[in-house]
């Protein structure tokens, strides 16, 4: 489950390779910086008093169109980005409220099969949350000599002797699960072929029905040779 929500939060292929490139960011950065300056140049100018010098109208409706495209560029890339990052957000936050609820089933499942009382089921939760006895008895308005007896009591029903071995029972199942979806994906995507050679049951059956075959069809001439010797003999 944990490998599950690590690759869930991860970033998708093609943006790890548009993020890893350098010269696409730097060419993206230009592209954005190029027209910015020109546009600001022009404003700066105009508001300063600086006389720029001509150029021709060719070159310069060449740089309003480059400066167009630029930005048009930067924005789309912007909000592909911005829309592939929300998406991968959107995954992770799936699988983190999947894995969330997988843990307190798991939970549940597990304090089931030790028998646990509904004040050790308290005390267990709160013991794998990190709490410490002094914590959990000021949490249950109880002395830490109860808490103490409950936890001793719950190691015994998990059969482990301290609150690591307790949360690493549940670290070990939690494991599991990816291991055995991963498991029954590789199954279904490469499915074990059929083996050419016939079942021992299949073939047995083949050869009693060929058996059966061959002795109907001698089953008449058999006849015919008895019918010939008593015709013979009278």
């Amino acid at each position: 489950m944990t490998e599950q929500i690590s690759e869930s939060a991860r970033p998708s292929p093609v943006v790890q390779s548009w993020l890893r490139s350098r010269v696409i960011v730097v060419a993206l950065f230009v592209l954005q910086a190029i027209p910015a300056l020109y546009y600001v140049s022009d404003i700066v100018s105009a508001l300063i008093g600086i006389a720029l010098p001509p150029i021709p109208w060719e070159l310069r409706e060449a740089f309003e169109i480059g400066a167009a495209v630029a930005l048009l560029v930067g924005l789309g890339f912007g909000a592909h980005v911005l829309l592939a990052v929300r998406r991968e957000a959107k995954v992770a936050r799936e699988g983190l409220r999947r894995a969330s609820a997988e843990f307190a089933d798991l939970l549940e499942e597990r304090f089931t099969e030790w028998g646990l009382t509904p004040a050790e089921r308290d005390v267990a939760l709160f013991a794998i949350k990190g709490l410490s006895l002094a914590e959990i008895a000021q949490l249950r308005a109880t002395s830490e000599g109860t808490v103490k007896a409950q936890t001793a009591s719950i190691y015994r029903k998990a059969g482990v002797g301290a609150r690591s071995q307790l949360v690493s029972l549940f670290i070990e199942d939690l494991m599991e699960v990816p291991e055995q979806r991963a498991a029954v994906d590789r199954a279904e995507t490469h499915p074990v072929p059929r083996s050419a050679t016939p079942a021992p049951r299949t073939a047995a059956k083949a050869e009693k029905t060929g058996a059966e075959t061959v002795l109907r069809k001698s089953a008449p001439a058999t006849k015919s040779r008895a019918r010939a010797a008593r015709v013979s003999k009278a």
